[in-house]
């Protein structure tokens, strides 16, 4: 598994996931040595993103917008509202609209000023959210950024970028694939990527 470590000269580099697990324990293990942190306190602050916030409540948030059409209308004309109801609030996570994927209109997020995001629903931001690289590129030229990322979009899809600030974040609504008619919303969440939610990847069945 691979993931986008920069973007350099319009084009993406990448590092494996087991380097950056290697980083992060390496990290971890110096600040403990040297007294700035507690393996517990660190172990717990993990546990709380991986079972208290993150892509997997986003995920909860698309599946049911997908099989409940008056949660959907609920959660594109107040997300803030939508959400919360499901007990997501909180941590970047206060004013929130959500921005739906069409066959006519592809959305995708950046926060052009530093890394804005909404944690609760998404975890922690990905190190290509923060780089200058990406938040300039996408805004001047998201198609071929998008491109890079794996999504090509025909000539007929208009892309509207949206730039989350201290004020307002923001979460995409991406488009329900084709097969999975008749599944349910545990089923559904469990192919919703935060990617996905972020815009810079589509939604799709496993073969």
């Amino acid at each position: 598994m691979t993931t986008p470590e920069k973007l350099e000269s319009g084009k993406l580099s990448w590092m494996s996931l087991d380097d950056v697990e290697a980083r992060v324990r390496a990290l971890e293990s110096l600040l403990v040595e040297r007294g700035l942190a507690e393996s517990a306190a660190v172990d717990a602050v993990v546990n709380a993103f991986e079972n208290d916030m993150g892509p997997m409540n986003g995920a909860k948030v698309v599946a049911r917008a997908w099989t409940e059409p008056d949660f959907k209308e609920w959660l594109l004309r107040d997300a803030t509202s939508a959400i919360g109801s499901m007990g997501f609030t909180g941590l970047q996570s206060e004013h929130l609209l959500a921005v739906e994927n069409t066959d006519d209109v592809h959305n995708v997020i950046v926060c052009t000023l530093c890394s804005c995001y909404p944690w609760t629903l998404l975890g922690i931001p990905p190190a290509w959210f923060k780089y200058p690289q990406y938040r300039a590129r996408v805004v001047k030229e998201p198609r071929e950024v998008l491109k890079e990322f794996g999504v090509e979009l025909g000539p007929e899809v208009r892309i509207d970028v949206w730039d989350t600030s201290a004020e307002l974040r923001y979460l995409v609504l991406p488009q329900r694939p084709a097969g999975t008619e008749g599944w349910s919303a545990e089923q559904l969440a469990e192919i919703v990527s935060r990617d996905s939610m972020v815009g810079v990847a589509l939604v799709s069945v496993p073969s």
